[in-house]
């Protein structure tokens, strides 16, 4: 009997290429493999055709699964060769360590113990130390390795001396030995005393390993972690880890196969057993001979995609450039980091933003995996993938843009289902929005999807078995626990655009019976804008929201009551609120088209505006919304800022009027000459004390303008004052005889006879 353990890096094309050359000069009678023992019930779903990594087991308490873990694997993952070299063979495959039964009760224990006060610190807790170590290697052993040999960090040192070399031979061997050394150095601090998790770990994956023993097999494999090698090769008893696992909590569990991603795969990502460049990782396990010239041909077609000028030249001298590097830096063959610089230097001549590119396209890569069909699964997530074929809409890792047309049936259902699930906090789509001059039937959306969202679907599962069903009982149930009238609003329209015909009425009658308590205006002015688009957009669905109206009947009548009172005796903190309420009521009725109710807030504005009590930015924005909505005529709304700027008001006043006037409106300022005018006499009429006093206020208004209106106000500005009642951009007199010059020729243009 003999047993071989082969320390590996979890994702690493090298370790798995040496890994199978080991095991086919070993011939294993079992393989046993790092990882959950709840997924050997699931080991033979690996080899179905169906299954593209990368792809994750995901194990967790059916209780609450928010308490899940996730084992993912790439195709050059080593445990996932070893796992089809097992199958392939009808060898017997087992995964060894301690079961996310153990591990999940021990996170819960140590929450529990951590939210009690009076617990005191237990050893076999489970928990993680609580602050950092002092000794930087505690987090990253490998690290003292690397620094010894020359290295910044033991990424780079692993990559260079395990995933990319071609010579297998004794690599194994010389992991075991470097482990064991490390192991020793640090035996003081880690290995008299390892964390408790770690210790639990060990135990099982011995307890494991001793069970096939006993069962006779002659060759045993064992596939793990490169650091837990010395601990399965100086074993303690067998007792003395019967005793450290005895009486550990567990509680039910369920595993399952789900789609994974290569940045996920990223420890950018915050998996802990992450990678820098899962892309450039799987180019270099598919490669056997030249890795630069296929990298290299794959930068350059990304790189054509986005418009950039890649010639082949660009690709021969990019390959001559990192095979150099490489020579000049004692490297067998290029790394990424000489393919890196080959490029920013020869292909984009020494620029690094497209390089940006290259990092999230190919460096660490945009691959989704896929799962087999008869994966476990709840009904939630099979609704799900049916609908996705139903529509097709098929999940990508990518970042997808697109446009539904609501008058089509298939955009529109595609359109219910990412609202649906966007209720079910699954936002597989970013909703943008109607598309701006494409009619209000269009909608835009950005789609991506995350291996999370499956233990988001998991969990909404209590919800009901099927999306609609699922996503009208999580509405129902908030509509009862939002207080707000505004949330309660925006609820409705987020039920009627995932056309939950079933929750819009009861979200209608809490919304009803909230509103009919509020006392304050300004509660009831937040609902309308999103009651308004309700009103809209029940229209453009075809969808029946009679209730709607009358609500916001009763709702604008209080407010058009006491917005006046509301505003009064108030100071600029809460104006500032006020502004942006009364300019999202003054939106919601342009949506509603209702004549009858848009002469009643025009009277309510033109009071407003009227009041010199009021704060001046109130009566500024008042004064504005009458002018574009036709109710003021330009005279009027020029008198009004007359007023508002003389000199017997006070400076501060008169600065917040215009604020509340012009914010976001520069064009209204570029193009009204006469408005032009009035501004500039007033700023240059005003005190240096008293400029100094305003200018935070103007510069407030002012930068509410695009960058391009600011520039085109300064470039004004530059060119002097304009001469009153020109109707030129220019400054000085107007030259008449030179305006003359051009008449002949412009004749000739037009095609006109001489004196027409």
């Amino acid at each position: 009997m003999s047993t071989h353990v082969f320390g590996v890096r979890h994702h690493g094309p090298g370790s798995a290429r040496s890994l199978l050359d080991a095991l086919e000069t070993l011939t294993p009678d079992i393989v046993l493999v790092e990882g959950p023992p709840e997924g050997d019930a699931l080991v033979a779903l690996a080899g179905h055709a169906q299954m593209r990594p990368p792809v994750a087991m995901l194990v967790y308490a059916p209780d609450d699964p928010s308490d899940a873990s996730y084992y993912p694997f790439a195709r050059f993952s080593p445990e996932w060769q070893a796992i089809h070299y097992a199958l392939g063979r009808d060898i017997p495959i087992r995964f060894m360590d301690l079961p996310l039964a153990n591990r999940i009760a021990l996170r819960r224990r140590a929450r529990e113990e951590a939210a009690s006060p009076d617990a005191a610190p237990s050893e076999d807790d489970g928990a993680e130390p609580s602050t950092e170590p002092a000794e930087p290697w505690r987090g990253d052993p490998l690290a003292l390795i690397a620094q010894a040999a020359g290295y910044e960090d033991s990424e780079r040192w692993w990559e260079h001396m395990v995933e990319e070399r071609r010579d297998t031979q004794s690599l194994f061997d010389g992991i075991r030995t470097a482990m064991t050394a490390l192991r020793e150095q640090v035996e003081g601090e880690l290995a008299q005393d390892p964390p408790i998790l770690d210790r639990y770990r060990e135990a099982a994956m011995r307890k494991i390993l001793r069970a096939a023993e006993k069962e006779g097999f002659a060759r045993i494999a064992v596939v793990c972690g490169a650091w837990h090698v010395p601990a399965l090769e100086q074993r303690p008893s067998q007792s003395e880890d019967n005793r450290l696992l005895k009486g550990l909590p567990k509680v039910k569990t369920t595993a399952t196969w789900v789609p994974w991603t290569y940045g996920r795969l990223s420890y950018h990502s915050g998996y802990g057993a992450g990678v820098g460049s899962p892309g450039w990782y799987d180019h270099l396990w598919s490669q056997s001979g030249d890795v630069a010239t296929p990298w290299l041909i794959k930068v350059a077609r990304a790189f054509r995609a986005e418009g950039l000028d890649i010639s082949s030249a660009h690709v021969i001298e990019s390959v001559r450039l990192a095979e150099t590097l490489a020579a000049m830096r004692a490297r067998p063959l290029p790394s990424l980091a000489e393919l890196n610089d080959a490029t920013q230097t020869v292909m984009l001549f020494g620029e690094s933003a497209p390089m940006q590119l290259i990092h999230a396209r190919l460096i660490v890569g945009e691959r989704l995996g896929q799962v087999p069909e008869s994966t476990p699964s709840t009904p939630l997530q099979e609704d799900l993938r049916a609908q996705q074929r139903r529509l097709r809409l098929k999940p990508s890792a990518s970042d997808q843009s697109m446009v539904f047309d609501l008058r089509k049936p298939n955009d529109l259902a595609r359109s219910h289902l990412l609202h649906r699930l966007r209720l079910l906090d699954v936002p597989w789509g970013r909703n943008g929005g109607r598309e701006a001059g494409k009619g209000t039937f269009k909608e835009s959306w950005r789609i991506k999807w995350e291996p999370d969202f499956e233990v988001a679907l998991i969990e909404a599962g209590r919800w009901g078995n099927g999306i609609e069903q699922a996503a009208t009982a999580a509405v129902v149930q908030e509509a009862h626990r939002r207080e707000d009238i505004g949330q309660l609003a925006a609820l409705a329209r987020q039920a009627l655009l995932a056309d939950l015909g079933e929750a819009i009425e009861p979200v209608i009658e809490q919304l009803q019976s909230r509103a009919a308590l509020a006392a304050d205006v300004l509660v009831l002015m937040q609902a309308v804008p999103e009651l308004a688009r309700l009103a809209r957009y029940g229209d453009v669905r075809k969808t029946a929201v009679e209730r709607v109206d009358t609500l916001l009947d009763g709702l604008l009548a209080r407010i058009f009551i006491g917005l006046p009172n509301a505003c009064s005796g108030i100071n600029e903190e809460a104006a500032e609120t006020l502004f942006g309420h009364i300019q999202g009521v003054h939106e919601g009725l342009q949506l509603l088209d209702d004549t009858r109710l848009q002469a009643q807030w025009q009277r309510t504005l033109s009071q407003l505006a009227d009041t010199q009590s009021l704060q001046g930015i109130i009566r500024g924005r008042c004064c504005r919304l009458l002018l574009d909505t036709g109710a003021m005529d330009e005279e009027g709304a020029a008198r009004q800022l007359g007023l508002a700027l003389s000199r017997g008001n006070a400076p501060g006043q008169s600065a917040a009027w215009l604020d509340g006037f012009l914010r976001d409106s520069g064009q209204l300022l570029i193009h009204d000459h006469a408005l032009w005018q009035l501004v500039d006499q007033w700023v240059c009429q005003l005190a240096e004390e008293t400029f100094m006093q305003v200018i935070p206020l103007l510069r407030r208004t002012f930068s509410s303008f695009e960058a391009a209106e600011r520039r085109q106000m300064g470039e004004r500005v530059k060119r002097g004052p304009m001469v009153l009642g020109s109707t030129n951009d220019h400054p000085g007199e107007f030259d008449r005889a030179r305006a003359e010059a051009t008449l002949p020729l412009l004749s000739r243009l037009f095609g006109l006879e001489d004196g027409e």
